[in-house]
């Protein structure tokens, strides 16, 4: 009869009621990295802090350091300090830090991580977490296999009948198509697909998710949302800082592969995507697999793309050195730090709307939006001289850093005469809801301790964007030096020519 049982006040499909890890815990190799310092370990508490880990949830730490569990354990806490959201509670940082180890040890090393593993059943004992790991494998990918086949040898990767094993895996996924197959080869010889879990941020990130909600909650869009009205989409993340520090980290990597290949391309696919059958991981990933493989780059390549190194100039106040100036970067790279693509979708929904892909650093400001820009109307009973400050109608969707979504239209001017000018809708996260947005590493480390996987990309979806990004990255390979472009400006202007070709224009953000 117990068995039978069920609460007839807890409905599956609700999702109002706060999701809480089960039993479990996670290893972080990397991290004494920026990542985990940043990012990681005050999304952990902050996630802590909410109530949504379970009491019992253990942290373990590895890295080559010889730190002790209480030197270990004070990094975690000046982390969490001075990078969680939510406020410091004494209680709460207690309960957390009694979870708290670290091994010490490199990813070569076959008795570090036979440690870890002693370590882990330790903890499955003392802390009930069940056999329950997640391993965020927060560092280069150069080190993905030695630490694949450690957890394998070890014996940390097989999960049994009542518990699981999943990896949790940075960018960048590989440099092209043939190193993201490789890099795929190699993890899902050790974790199923199923187990494995691609960080991309941005899909983290409120908004974002909003896209979704926007498209298919509500009748008003979905009628304008093709090629009949839409007359091209812009798609920009702007940084206004330069390398500093990452100078050698960045050189061979450039702002295409860094950026576009995964955000961009993501973002690309949730704006262009078919309503899926169901708001389920493997009914979203199928659809944002269909678009990816419709899409490719628009040719000729020396018309539809550009890219460009900054060179000294005013950021705002600030006279900033270019990027040939920068510390470690080698003065001959020609590793681009702004690149722009123009990618075409061959469907039905899409044909003939040019995507506009843009990337780059010390730009005018830090913005990412997406625009909808619309087609003119076919044609206005008004005068030349009443619509001269009318422009397209266009649909804004802000990432970041102003969550919300912009809508631009033609209204009139008060006055005794007729005159049309542009004016902005615009909706605000920020002053229409009271609460606040988790952070996108919140979100993300949580979908992964639930087996929650509609925000992560497949290994199918990363391969197909390196398909789709490899034409132009080679080509740009042939071509020598980037163009430049002042620091503090919106790129080269090659960028400005690669639109005015088409009779269009960037969007100033």
């Amino acid at each position: 009869m117990a068995d039978d049982w069920t609460n007839p006040l807890r409905d599956p499909q609700d999702k109002r009621l706060p999701r809480i890890a089960g039993p479990g815990g996670m290893v972080i190799f990397g991290v004494t990295g920026d990542l985990a310092r940043k990012k990681l370990l005050p999304a952990i508490y902050d996630l802590a802090n909410r109530g949504l880990l379970p009491a019992s949830f253990a942290l373990v730490g590895y890295g080559r350091r010889e730190w002790s569990k209480e030197y270990f354990e004070n990094y975690v806490r000046e982390a969490v300090e001075a990078g969680a959201r939510t406020p410091f509670r004494e209680n709460v940082w207690r309960r957390l830090a009694e979870g708290i180890h670290f091994v010490q040890g490199t990813f070569v090393d076959d008795e570090a991580f036979d440690r870890l593993a002693a370590k882990l059943a330790e903890l499955d004992d003392s802390r009930g977490t069940a056999g329950n790991w997640a391993y965020y494998l927060s560092i280069p990918p150069d080190n993905f296999p030695d630490v694949c086949h450690q957890l394998d040898r070890a014996g940390l990767a097989q999960a049994g009948e009542e518990n699981w094993r999943r990896v949790i895996i940075e960018k960048p996924f590989g440099h092209d198509l043939e190193s993201a197959q490789e890099l795929n080869r190699i993890v899902n010889s050790v974790f199923p697909e199923t187990s494995v879990f691609r960080i991309d941020h941005y899909l983290g990130k409120e908004t974002v998710q909003n896209i979704l909600a926007m498209r298919f909650a509500n009748q008003l869009f979905d009628p304008l949302w093709n090629s009949h009205y839409v007359d091209h989409v812009q798609i920009t993340m702007a940084e206004d800082i330069g390398l500093g520090g990452r100078a050698g980290y960045y050189d061979g990597i450039g702002a295409a592969r860094d950026v576009i290949q995964n955000h961009l391309l993501q973002l690309l696919a949730l704006v262009a995507m078919e309503e899926p059958v169901a708001f389920t991981p493997e009914e979203l990933q199928a659809e944002k697999i269909k678009v990816l493989r419709a899409t490719e780059p628009v040719r000729p390549l020396s018309r539809t793309t550009a890219r460009g190194q900054y060179s000294a100039g005013w950021q705002g106040s600030h006279y900033v050195k270019g990027l040939r100036e920068e510390e470690g970067f080698d003065p001959e790279s020609t590793t681009e730090t702004y690149a722009a693509c123009t990618l075409q979708i061959n469907s039905r929904r899409w044909a003939g709307v040019p995507f506009y892909l843009r990337s780059g650093k010390r730009l005018g400001r830090r913005v990412t939006e997406i625009a909808l820009v619309f087609k003119s109307a076919p044609h206005l009973p008004f005068a030349d001289t009443m619509t001269t400050a009318l422009g397209q109608n266009a649909m804004v969707i802000r990432v970041q850093p102003d969550e919300g979504v912009l809508m631009r239209f033609g209204s009139k001017v008060p006055g005794s005469t007729m005159e049309v000018r542009d004016v902005n809708m615009d909706f605000s996260y920020s002053e229409s809801f009271t609460e606040q947005s988790p952070e996108a590493y919140e979100r993300l480390i949580l979908d992964a301790l639930l087996d929650e996987a509609s925000l992560f990309p497949t290994n199918e979806e990363v391969e197909l964007s390196w398909k789709i990004l490899d034409p132009v990255i080679e080509y740009w390979g042939k071509r020598g030096q980037p163009d430049e472009y002042p620091a503090g400006t919106w790129g080269p202007a090659s960028a400005d020519r690669m639109l005015e070709r088409e009779g269009r224009t960037w969007r100033r953000p």
